[in-house]
């Protein structure tokens, strides 16, 4: 496989955010409510405490690799490997899989990038359970954050579920067969939805505003995501009251985001949840059903006229093609490659073309996983269209 040297990605220009949050209607699954239920903030008072936001609207346009070039199949030519992901090494294809990668080091990477390994502190209150991988990159989030920065709260948004605040009790309501209305804040003549990532969140909301004439629902993201663009929403307000560590993700990125996502963001979820022994049989069931993937492909440190995919390479020397379930995956790598389409049935192919290649590694930004060749034989039996 082509490997390719990685310049560094200068700073793209940035457009500043709206910031906003929202009221909107619609019944989800009622979760419960934090020891203290929070009750939406008056929208002016949102509107006071609503950060701009600084986010890279260029970030999606490095996506996609342009027609045409030549992408070089994998080869056994030497050449320096990309950075290696925080993973352990593993043995090769036709070994014993060891167990599910530990995050290493124990220090958190700066984002976008995430560890290695899933959360696994999944509540902040007692019985509520967080979306634990967003709680954390909202929590590494600056003061001030970077374009990229926001791109990595974003990426790892996608998945799970969030949390809204509703006045009054939400579970009679919706039992009740009321309409739910939902806290959202304006800002100018925009309104935007305003939703929580974690217990803990809720909480500091609730101590903030005062009112606990409320509780909460929680929603999954790709429905709520679904509902904002089919509404007039300007954008999506996450833990407006946690401050720094909040963020105001604007209509525009969530579209093109959305746009290029699987809609049930199945792969996401595997990656992001507590890993069991049967974690990796699950992906390659998934990969074999064919869920939108992508691969990062660049110029060829030996040819800058050709393009190359990427891939890495484990401890014992095993090479694995690095895939992607999003685009912004790559985008989080940071080494100025684009993101490409590619078909499961072909990435089949390159592997049975290619005996070398030990497997894939999967989101090396992290949460991320790697498959040996007889992990992915649901992949391998795959035939070309």
């Amino acid at each position: 496989m082509g490997l390719f040297s990685r310049k560094k990605k200068t700073d793209p220009a940035t457009e500043e955010a709206a910031s906003t949050p929202v009221e909107g209607e619609g019944a989800a699954a009622a979760a419960d409510a934090p020891a203290e239920p929070e009750a939406p903030a008056e929208p002016e008072a949102l509107a006071e405490q609503t950060p701009e936001v600084g986010i890279s609207f260029s970030a999606f346009r490095g996506v996609g690799a342009p027609s045409g070039p030549e992408i070089a199949p994998p080869s056994d030519e030497p050449a320096p490997a990309p950075a290696a992901p925080s993973a352990p090494a593993q043995p090769g294809p036709s070994v014993t899989r060891r167990p599910a990668p530990e995050p290493t080091p124990p220090t958190r990477p700066e984002l976008p990038k995430a560890p290695a390994a899933p959360p696994t502190q999944l509540e902040t209150v007692p019985g509520l359970r967080d979306n634990a991988l967003l709680r954390d990159a909202l929590a590494a989030l600056p003061e001030k954050p970077t374009g990229p920065q926001v791109m990595g709260v974003l990426r790892q948004m996608l998945q799970g579920h969030v949390f809204l605040r509703v006045k009054g009790d939400a579970r009679q309501q919706i039992a009740e067969g009321k309409p739910v209305t939902f806290g959202i804040a304006r800002v100018g003549d925009q309104n935007f939805m305003v939703a929580f990532s974690s217990g803990k969140a809720l909480r500091d909301a609730v101590q903030s505003d005062g009112d606990t004439e409320t509780s909460a629902v929680a929603q999954p993201v790709a429905a709520l995501l679904t509902q904002l663009l089919k509404g007039d929403f300007g954008g999506i307000i996450i833990d407006n009251n946690s401050a720094p560590h909040r963020v105001v993700l604007p209509r525009d990125i969530i579209e093109q985001a959305m746009n290029q996502a699987d809609p049930e963001f199945r792969l996401k979820a595997l990656l992001t949840a507590p890993r069991e022994a049967d974690t990796p049989h699950k992906v390659a069931a998934l990969l074999a059903e064919a869920p939108p993937l992508w691969v990062a492909v660049g110029s060829l440190a030996e040819d800058q006229t050709k393009m190359g995919i990427a891939e890495a390479r484990l401890a014992d020397g095993t090479r694995l093609v690095q895939l992607h379930s999003h685009p912004l995956e790559v985008v989080a790598q940071g080494r100025g490659e684009k993101a490409l389409p590619i078909k499961v049935v072909k990435l089949a192919k390159m592997l049975r073309d290619h005996e070398e290649l030990g497997g894939v590694l999967i989101d090396p930004a992290g949460p991320l996983i790697t498959l040996t060749r007889d992990e992915l034989a649901p992949v391998l039996a795959l035939e070309e269209e």
